[in-house]
């Protein structure tokens, strides 16, 4: 699961419907499959310790145990070492052998690398159609006044009058018991004349600016999948694809504040506390982190 709030139960019909007897189950703490590299993952670190030659790790869909094509790659690789076979149920992986490997050689088939590469790149390329989409969705309902999220419960029409009777001394309780909302609602539409704002207002340093940075395409995945608050996930929607060579870096303009979330969110790619680094991993996390330490320290 990516979140608290998702639950296993699809998964779990899919293994059943499977007719596998008897399986050992292996589940992560919620939210951990965004975070980490698969390798990394402390329960699938336990299942690799407990299987033997010949056992077969099974899987719902492939993408319930990685996020993208390197992924994919590492993950074969520690299973092909470990003599473990692979069973996914679901999704467009569940027709391919993935552990086919040449029987001289011993490396994974080509065709199998491509068939690989590709549906992963199909499946990166429609989680950035479907960003994109979103994005200029509410860009069009901008330019027509309209904003998502949902409705206020004072209307526009209201608004004026609430403001109005406010500053002229009526309570928020008050108010709130006029217009039939909650207080909240009355907050919300008066927030800018509240007394906390207005003395923040006066006291507060000054906004923080949005700066640009690069940011490596090994990071940027990381956090693509990692749960992200909303300002840092509009700030990764929004950033820039500038590819170079077979990889590419993501163009991010956020203030500073927001880039040093990025550098602590992704601080397990640097491996640590028992867990494995994936060295091209931990090199794009100290390149992001040597170009968020030239910004300006924060308040």
């Amino acid at each position: 699961m990516s979140a608290d709030q998702q639950s296993t139960v699809r998964q779990d019909l899919v293994l059943a419907e499977a007719g596998i007897e008897d399986p050992i189950v292996f589940e992560e703490d919620p939210g951990t499959s965004s975070r980490l590299h698969p390798l990394q993952r402390p329960k699938f670190g336990e299942l690799l310790t407990y299987a033997r030659p010949g056992d077969t790790v099974h899987i719902s869909e492939m993408f319930r145990l990685v996020r993208g094509n390197q992924h994919i790659l590492d993950v074969l690789e520690v299973l092909h070492r470990d003599q473990l076979a692979l069973r996914i149920h679901d999704g467009a992986f569940s027709a391919m052998d993935l552990t086919a490997r040449h029987p001289r050689t011993g490396e994974l088939l080509s065709t199998v690398k491509f068939m690989v590469q590709t549906l992963a790149a199909g499946g990166e390329l429609q989680r950035d159609l479907q960003r994109e989409l979103t994005y200029d969705g509410l860009r069009a309902a901008e330019a027509k006044g309209n904003k998502g999220g949902r409705r206020p419960a004072v209307t526009a029409a209201r608004t004026d009058d609430v403001r109005t009777a406010y500053v002229e001394g009526r309570s928020i309780a008050a108010l709130a018991r006029d217009h039939g909302v909650s207080r909240g609602a009355i907050r919300t539409a008066v927030a800018d004349l509240l007394p906390e704002h207005v003395a923040a207002a006066e006291e507060g340093p000054a906004p923080e600016l949005p700066v640009t940075l690069d940011m490596p395409g090994k990071v940027a995945e990381f956090l693509r999948s990692a749960e992200l608050d909303p300002a840092e996930r509009a700030a990764l929607d929004q950033g820039v694809t500038v590819r170079r060579g077979q990889g590419f870096t993501l163009r991010v303009t956020a203030v500073p504040s927001v880039h040093r979330q990025f550098l602590a969110r992704c601080q397990p790619l640097d491996g640590g506390h028992g867990l494995p680094a994936i060295p091209a991993q931990r090199k794009a996390r100290r390149e992001y982190e040597n170009r968020v330490s030239t910004l300006t320290p924060g308040p």
